[in-house]
């Protein structure tokens, strides 16, 4: 069985007690030669806060963690975590991290109890009582071999061993990835208490009401060079809603393509009704619905578009 004797976090070196950040990166390049890489990310993360790495797939999210937890070696550049240099300070960095990748795989034959305790002896002892506490919140059953568990179950496995040693910097790619929305919601409040306890989160994700939900700051990242880091409040520019709108009768079409932030229209006519598909910018919608209210509308639903269809109106927008 697994030390079951509690533990707090590790008795911090002097330079990350002093270090104000949790996270710094200067000119980090990673060059893959024909595939994208990233190129010169200068960024900074303050300790004790929710900071969101945002991205469309293949943007160079995953890379630059890599990178952070000396996974992959730079080809220029540097990074930092707590003041120490990610490369020649591993050992003592990885005391300080909790860390869930995109794609959180383990042995098949082991049950989740077990790969827990795998994890909980190599970090010299955690809290059980913690563990089981997180596994009961997530409803996971951890008497199950990970080949048996659902995508969603393995991330739940995931979301725990990051978790269980109440680390200083917690770093997770895609974390929900797989789970249900009650789960979703819990894993939400986990970050919170988190961050209450004086940890720092980098959350990397390509889902943006994710990344307003419970980040702080945000930055994004496209083609493999940031291109935005500021507030979440800041992200009202480069957030839109897909529409879709059905009349019964008269289309205002020319109403509606006289408002800006409003693309990719199509209508699709069905017997005496037709609906309107389009894109709007998050400024856009209070006019639209002004135009909307003097006409017939059976329906109406907003939805959010994938960050790749959000980037690539944004960008041609910009030209």
């Amino acid at each position: 069985m697994v030390n079951s004797s509690t533990t707090q976090q590790a008795e911090s070196p002097v330079n990350i007690k002093q270090s104000r950040y949790a996270l710094e990166l200067n000119q980090l390049t990673k060059n893959y030669g024909s595939s994208r890489g990233i190129t010169e990310l200068d960024l900074t993360v303050e300790q004790g806060e929710i900071f969101g790495f945002l991205g469309p797939n293949g943007a160079g999210k995953t890379t630059t963690i890599r990178l952070l937890l000396n996974l992959i070696y730079p080809t220029s550049g540097k990074a930092r975590i707590f003041g120490l240099d990610s490369q020649s300070d591993t050992v003592e960095i990885r005391k300080h991290i909790g860390y869930l990748p995109g794609e959180f795989t383990l042995y098949s034959n082991l049950t989740g109890v077990k790969t827990l305790e795998y994890f909980a002896n190599l970090r010299g002892g955690v809290d059980w009582k913690y563990v089981q506490e997180l596994a009961q919140r997530l409803d996971l059953d951890m008497s199950k071999k990970f080949k048996q568990y659902s995508r969603g179950n393995k991330q739940k496995v995931g979301v725990i061993q990051a978790l269980m040693h109440k680390p200083r910097l917690l770093v997770l790619d895609e974390p929900t990835s797989g789970l249900d929305p009650l789960n979703q919601q819990e894993f939400y409040k986990l970050i919170q208490e988190t961050k209450a306890s004086g940890s720092t989160i980098f959350l990397s994700s390509h889902i943006m009401s994710e990344v307003e939900k419970v980040c702080d700051r945000v930055a994004i990242i496209r083609e493999g060079k940031l291109v935005k880091i500021g507030l979440i409040s800041e992200l009202t520019d480069i957030k839109a809603h897909s529409l879709e709108i059905t009349f019964n009768g008269q289309v205002p079409l020319e109403a509606l393509n006289a408002i800006p932030g409003l693309s990719r229209f199509e209508v699709a006519p069905n017997d005496h009704l037709q609906t309107v598909r389009c894109v709007a910018r998050a400024e856009s919608l209070d006019k639209v619905l002004k135009v909307l209210a003097g006409y017939t509308v059976l329906n109406f639903v907003s939805r959010e578009p994938s960050l790749e269809e959000t980037f690539l109106d944004y960008y041609r927008e910009q030209k």
